[in-house]
């Protein structure tokens, strides 16, 4: 199966961008005996945010850009709305290396894409 999270909330202050995540690796994950399911993830508005390298959390604290870092290694795709990146001062030097400035139309070409989409 082909799945796309729409992740809009932003990494801190609210554990959706977490769950989001959470549940994206969750898909990724397979077992031996089960074909693997692609997973692609696209940050809206504040979620651009969580693309942003260097992050530094509490000890024991989530840490988004980690997680994404995971979910990439995975096998995942990690896109990040260029006009909501730009709104928020992030330029491409900020970025994870495993995250992309992407655009309405990649996500338009994701959503077709995908078998699912789940918009958080």
């Amino acid at each position: 199966m082909k799945y796309l999270f729409v992740l809009h909330d932003p990494p801190y202050g609210t554990e959706r961008a977490y769950n989001g995540l959470r549940w994206a690796r969750q898909m990724v994950a397979t077992d031996a005996d089960v074909s693997p399911n692609e997973v692609k993830v696209f940050l809206f508005a504040d979620a651009a945010v969580s693309a942003i390298a260097g992050q530094k959390t509490p000890d024991g604290y989530y840490n988004v850009a980690s997680m994404l870092r995971g979910l990439a290694g995975k096998g995942a795709t990690i896109g990040v709305c260029g006009t909501c990146a730009d709104a928020r001062g992030i330029d491409d030097s900020m970025m994870l290396p495993t995250a992309h400035r992407s655009s309405m139309a990649e996500l338009a070409e994701w959503t077709t894409w995908a078998d699912q989409v789940i918009n958080i």
